[in-house]
């Protein structure tokens, strides 16, 4: 079934704004979020409303580089993977959190990247497209010049009840091939992926 699933990606640019914007819908893809939580402090974000969110992301996407990538089904928007380098995703690394690198330098490393974010139309979610949707990020990644794709995903034999599946599941990047490099919060391991080879 999976399999019989055409899915294409490409890299989000400025022209392809009115399909990230179809995607997200009027919600903003989850709870007006608009995929700017990694990106502002909270004491900024949460004084924000969900059009200022919006209006934020989409002057990101159209400044450029893309900051993710789009998965089109049957010419229709369907998936977004943020995923893109470190430090264009600042709250991702910031002291107090799991998520944060390795080596403090790496925050600001263009060759060290991070996926920190998924989104799937709710008709094709439950369907096993995660990995096909990763595996297009690690390609992206790639081609982009990474040496290391960094991600902190949510270990569901820890945390069964977490409904936060926009940041991924560790069984799908355990299938990648990532690592575990860090373990700072019970459920949440940082997880890494070697693009050098």
């Amino acid at each position: 079934m999976v399999d019989k699933i055409a899915l294409q990606f490409a890299p989000v640019t400025k022209e392809l704004w009115p399909d990230f914007e179809k995607l997200f819908g009027p919600k903003g893809a989850y709870c007006g979020c608009w995929c700017v939580a990694l990106r502002l402090p909270y004491r900024i974000r949460g004084n924000m409303s969900a059009e200022d969110r919006k209006a934020f992301i989409r002057t990101r996407i159209e400044a450029g580089p893309p900051p993710g990538i789009l998965g089109y089904c049957e010419g229709s928007p369907v998936a977004w993977v943020q995923v893109g380098p470190r430090y264009d995703v600042p709250q991702f690394n910031s002291p107090r959190t799991c998520s944060r690198p390795l080596e403090e330098l790496e925050a600001e490393d263009a060759s060290v990247w991070a996926v920190s974010c998924f989104f799937l139309a709710s008709p094709l979610r439950g369907k096993g497209l995660s990995h096909r949707i990763l595996a297009a990020a690690i390609d992206h990644a790639r081609k982009g010049g990474a040496h290391y794709l960094d991600a902190c995903p949510i270990d569901h034999s820890k945390q069964p009840k977490s409904v936060a599946l926009y940041i991924g599941s560790t069984a799908i990047f355990d299938a990648a091939g990532f690592d575990t490099v860090a373990r700072r919060k019970d459920g949440r391991p940082l997880m890494r992926l070697d693009l050098r080879q």
